[in-house]
């Protein structure tokens, strides 16, 4: 079995999505426990409740997105898995979720083997892209939940998407361990998708009567300036007991902080995307 850490293989030009409105968008951070497939599942809730078209990709072995819409394990039949090593069309494996205008394609557990067993394939840092290529005229939006590594999964993610956004939680080590990330992101770009930007960084999980977290917010609204969210997401419960229930804490309760935090972040998410203009400052090109 080829190892995920072979060459690469030869460079292959990007294909052009079928419809360029469509846009696809990973939400994506090496490190886990940030709150990525909360943000995921709630940005795409909020924004299917707005009128968009969206497709939620569950890329991450854990799941978790296809539990937060009350799909279990047993529930969720051919996936992401079958898209990126069979090269099954999406269009064929769409599960409707509680939300109107919001499709999910799940995640199973054979996800975790797939960054091995699709090193060896054709075009193998293209696998999402072209599958998404061929569905991008049913969706406005697609979102991608990737993994908390930096695998040939979160690769592909990278590779599909027009921009990623980051979930960054507001803790001592939130900046730690970032730079992998970035890097990864510029060697796609020069490489893969040189199209790839960043739409943007959130902080989650902040505790407004934390000292700590006030002074991390500050440091890291001062290493990426413009492109930190003026939304940031609290921690709070209802977003916790939200995924226990098969609901987005959105649809869970409207009303709470973490519900009215998604949709202040989603609105903020589709203004950047409608000006799509160059955010200034970005450590992304420092030298």
């Amino acid at each position: 079995m080829p190892s995920p850490v072979s060459p690469p293989s030869p460079p292959v030009p990007p294909i052009e999505l079928a419809s360029p409105a469509c846009r696809v968008i990973a939400v994506a951070n090496q490190k886990g426990g940030v709150g990525k497939t909360t943000t995921t599942v709630n940005l795409a809730t909020a924004m299917a409740a707005v009128g968009k078209r969206v497709l939620l990709v569950d890329a991450d072995p854990q799941g978790n997105a296809s539990t937060g819409f009350g799909f279990g394990r047993t529930q969720r039949g051919a996936g992401c898995y079958e898209v990126l090593f069979d090269g099954l069309a999406i269009a064929g494996l769409v599960r409707a979720t509680p939300v109107p205008g919001l499709s999910l394609v799940t995640a199973s557990a054979d996800l975790a083997g797939a960054d091995v067993q699709i090193a060896s394939l054709p075009r193998r840092e293209y696998r999402l892209r072209d599958a998404l290529e061929r569905c991008a005229a049913d969706y406005d939006f697609v979102l991608i939940d990737c993994p908390p590594a930096l695998n040939l999964i979160t690769v592909n993610a990278l590779v599909a998407a027009n921009a990623i956004l980051v979930p960054l939680q507001a803790e001592f080590y939130a900046l730690e361990g970032i730079s992998s990330l970035l890097q990864t992101v510029e060697a796609i770009k020069s490489r893969l998708n040189p199209d790839l930007e960043v739409q943007g960084v959130v902080l989650t999980m902040v505790d407004k009567r934390n000292g700590l977290a006030e002074a991390v917010t500050r440091d890291v609204r001062a290493f990426f300036g413009p492109l930190v969210y003026e939304t940031i997401i609290p921690r709070n419960v209802r977003v916790s007991e939200a995924p226990s229930h098969g609901k987005p804490v959105v649809l869970y309760d409207l009303k709470c902080s973490g519900s009215q935090a998604y949709l202040a972040l989603a609105g903020e998410v589709l203004r950047r995307e409608a000006r799509r203009e160059p955010i200034p400052s970005s450590p992304l090109h420092a030298s």
